[in-house]
């Protein structure tokens, strides 16, 4: 890669993070006067947004690869990710190419992907993210990179204070990167499940939900604080047609990573298991409804077995706000 030209960004999968992540990298990019970062996605439209504020559309992932320095990659899933793979290695020549992937995945998975990928010449940084969609969108993600230190250096630019409020260097492993976003997650679904319990308790025993509310956030922080007002705004079961913040059919994928892991090592998570199993209730109580439920959906579970009823009566206050 030449250092005496501007890098040539390109961005990979436009979902709700990904074209979150990626409007704050082309805004980054007008904002230097750099080259507008390329973009694909399997429905082109999705980007639109970007497009409307300079950013280039590929007409495949062989296209933009071609054209790129940097490759951005955010998919949905490991097999997303393995069948982009393919295709890139297969059809494409990557020498030199970075690609740096924010999708969550099993460690395993990663290791596969860093294996293939610089057999064919191509750096690979496995990047994965903490946060929801809104947070991605104020550009306060936290994020968590594993690969060669010279790549990161190169990359570095476009994290911190374009699309992250801060960067955990986690050494040149990449599925370290995986297995901390993998235990993030675990970590994330036991909060969600205890302050569901929490609030079902001081409902049932007549404590005032934004009294709780007030102890979390005063004294458990500002994370814990994001997973208890998901729960009393009404956040966690969001209406029909509304998009959650953290969608739950992720928090089953990205957990279920943290247990099967776990059970490959002899141990047992038993609140990820919890977890796990309130959060496929709640999202057949979803699909029944057409609805797609939160990632934090686990309370309406445990309401339901207080007697409460799954979803709350009052205000939906805050559903496009929040901190994950």
């Amino acid at each position: 890669m030449s250092t005496t030209t501007p890098q040539r960004l390109g961005w990979i999968g436009l979902g709700s993070m990904g074209l979150a992540m990626a409007t704050n990298i082309q805004k980054h990019l007008t904002q230097h006067h750099l080259p507008p970062l390329n973009y694909w996605n399997r429905t082109i439209s999705r980007g639109q947004p970007l497009k409307d504020i300079g950013g280039t559309p590929c007409a495949s992932p062989e296209d933009l690869v071609q054209s790129c320095d940097i490759i951005f990659i955010s998919l949905s899933d490991d097999t997303a990710l393995k069948s982009l793979t393919s295709t890139l290695t297969t059809s494409i020549d990557l020498s030199d190419k970075i690609l740096i992937d924010t999708t969550t995945v099993h460690p395993n998975t990663t290791s596969l992907i860093a294996t293939q990928l610089t057999s064919h010449n191509a750096i690979y940084i496995a990047a994965p993210v903490f946060g929801s969609t809104p947070v991605a969108q104020a550009g306060q993600l936290l994020i968590a990179v594993a690969g060669p230190n010279d790549a990161i250096e190169i990359v570095s630019p476009y994290l911190s204070g374009v699309i992250a409020r801060g960067v955990i260097r986690v050494g040149e492993d990449q599925a370290k990167s995986l297995l901390l976003k993998t235990t993030s997650n675990f970590i994330t679904a036991g909060l969600m499940y205890v302050l569901s319990e929490a609030h079902v308790l001081g409902e049932t025993s007549g404590l005032d939900a934004s009294i709780l509310h007030s102890l979390v956030e005063q004294n458990f922080g500002t994370y814990a604080a994001g997973v208890s007002e998901r729960l009393i705004s009404g956040a966690y079961c969001p209406a029909v047609g509304e998009a959650p913040r953290s969608g739950l059919e992720l928090g089953i994928k990205d957990v279920g990573h943290g247990v099967h892991l776990a059970r490959e090592k002899g141990v047992r998570l038993e609140v990820g298991e919890m977890y796990l199993g309130s959060a496929e209730e709640a999202k057949k109580w979803g699909d029944e409804r057409g609805r797609r439920m939160d990632s934090s959906a686990v309370f309406g579970v445990v309401r339901e077995r207080a007697g409460l009823g799954f979803e709350k009566e009052l205000g939906r206050k805050g559903t496009d706000e929040g901190t994950e």
